[in-house]
């Protein structure tokens, strides 16, 4: 009575390969992105070790790029303490700021399933 689902091969090769890539670039983009901060780190931290190394204005214009107080790489708002759950009761800010940053997370996934759905929406009644 039960009858066995066959996969087509159209639906194989067009369907989930390409969602397979498209995955896999989508996780490779945001792999990059958190790369990018690291990045900034590990600079900072090669400056740290060869301060002994380059002149020393050259030393202080550099550490002035990361760590400026108005606009440096390495600069936390003066709102955030380490203690973040404590600070959200207090500032309601913070959850506006942890919204915005899931939000962002969404965004992308929002977008790959509606892509799904209108470019494969004929292939599975």
């Amino acid at each position: 009575m039960a009858e066995d689902l066959v996969l087509d091969t159209a639906i194989r090769d067009w369907v989930l390969i390409l969602l397979s890539v498209v995955m896999v670039l989508i996780g490779v983009l945001l792999r990059l992105q958190a790369l990018a901060l690291l990045s900034i780190i590990v600079r900072s931290r090669n400056l740290r070790g060869a301060a002994n190394f380059i002149p020393p204005k050259s030393f202080r214009s550099r550490r002035v790029y990361f760590s400026n107080e108005e606009n440096g790489l390495l600069l936390v708002p003066k709102g955030q303490a380490q203690n973040a759950q404590a600070q959200m009761f207090s500032d309601p800010n913070m959850a506006t700021d942890m919204m915005k940053k899931n939000l962002s997370m969404i965004i992308p996934q929002t977008l790959t399933f509606a892509w799904v759905n209108f470019f494969f929406s004929g292939f599975v009644a």
